[in-house]
């Protein structure tokens, strides 16, 4: 049911098209500048009512003056966007992860949509925080999100991860700055038994890749004998494999990244794992050439595409990749085939992939179909925030 707040009176209404309002009654929060009718006075970053082509009301959200998605809608009422309302959505978050967070004291604790705070993500590592603000909206709200972390966490720093290329979409500047505290050059984690170090200020995303935290975990399940991690990134599938595998070998094209990957392993006292720097569209057909063969291989790549419109490239570069680690494995091997990308979806994925076994002329028995760490939620009528895929098979 919606409600208005006296304290209201003064916030500025944006009128959108019947395309925009049934998009909202359908659960998803996003409305595009091309269904935004009347603008009002609405300034950037502004909480602002959201009505229909009648007046009705249909909300509250975030408005844009950059981006193509001029508003975030934030709650089906009309009330304020203030320090108390972050603090009920942030602690809610929190909740949640508390139930369903194991073997771990690094998690997504706000992620944006899925926890209905768009333009917003939240990562705990341990005593510290990691934060990216996407949009004009969450930008403004900053000292308001750090006074509720604050109170909640008590951590020793807070940083905000603000160089992605999101935030350009919306006018606001690209920059890494710490907003509370103090951040060490590293920051040690556990994770499934594992130590981790990560580089708040200069790692990929917010310091540590998150979402594949139960997916590093489940691996262990299939691994066995020599194992091939493609885009390892700091390390994460190869130091998880390194327990139930003779032998690991690691690539990455990221200097960076193999750096702190081999830290991680001298953290965790691990020596069968074998870092290369190295770019893997061109070790992997190094390694076919040679005849190499490995009993598992994984290919975890960067998200080879962020906009439908260069979908079809993307396509090429995932059926060449899997095509490549399929003729490195014999019968019994494990292919594990991830995309981060949500353009690519599962079952887009599984085509490519079949594709390439056709080609590769391997029959695969699919095992397991994942997705991101459950701190990382999905909601149902907002398919953006289904975005990884981790997809098992194995060679007949």
């Amino acid at each position: 049911m919606l409600w208005c707040n006296e304290s209201m009176s003064n916030v500025p209404v944006i009128r959108v098209n019947r395309k925009a309002a049934d998009r909202v009654y359908s659960g998803h929060p996003w409305i595009f500048a091309s269904d935004v009718v009347d603008r009002g006075s609405a300034q950037p970053g502004d909480a602002v009512t959201v009505t229909d082509p009648k007046g009705k009301a249909l909300g509250t959200a975030h408005y844009s003056s950059a981006s193509q998605i001029t508003l975030r809608l934030l709650t089906r009422r009309v009330e304020p966007v203030d320090e108390a309302f972050l603090k009920r959505w942030i602690v809610a978050a929190y909740q949640f992860r508390r139930r369903v967070v194991q073997d771990s004291n690094a998690y997504r604790l706000v992620h944006a949509e899925g926890d209905l705070l768009p333009g917003l993500i939240v990562d705990r590592y341990g005593d510290y925080v990691s934060l990216q603000l996407l949009d004009q909206g969450m930008d403004r709200l900053a000292p308001e999100i750090v006074n509720v972390l604050e109170d909640l966490l008590e951590p020793k720093g807070i940083v905000a991860r603000n160089d992605v290329a999101t935030r350009a979409k919306e006018n606001l500047e690209a920059e890494v700055k710490i907003l509370s505290g103090t951040v060490p050059e590293h920051v040690n984690i556990e994770m499934n038994g594992l130590g981790f170090q990560v580089d708040l200020l200069g790692g990929q995303k917010t310091g540590f890749f998150l979402d594949q935290r139960e997916n590093y975990a489940a691996m262990r399940r299939w691994a066995r004998g020599r194992a091939l991690d493609c885009f390892t990134g700091s390390g994460g599938f190869a130091l998880h494999l390194a327990s139930v595998c003779d032998s690991v070998e690691a690539v990455d094209s990221s200097e960076l990244a193999v750096s702190i990957a081999k830290r991680n392993a001298a953290l965790n006292g691990i020596t069968n794992v074998e870092f290369r720097e190295s770019n893997v569209l061109d070790s992997l057909p190094s390694l076919v050439s040679a005849k190499r063969s490995f009993d598992v291989v994984i290919v975890d790549p960067p998200a080879f595409t962020k906009s439908r419109s260069a979908l079809e490239g993307a396509v090429r570069g995932y059926k060449e990749i899997n095509l490549r680690a399929l003729r490195l494995l014999q019968t019994g091997g494990i292919l594990v085939s991830c995309s981060c990308s949500h353009h690519m979806s599962e079952a887009h994925l599984f085509e490519v992939i079949a594709e390439a076994a056709l080609d590769a002329r391997k029959q695969l028995r699919v095992l397991e179909r994942r997705t991101q760490a459950v701190d990382h939620p999905i909601l149902l009528t907002v398919p953006e925030t289904h975005y990884l895929k981790c997809l098992v098979f194995e060679v007949i």
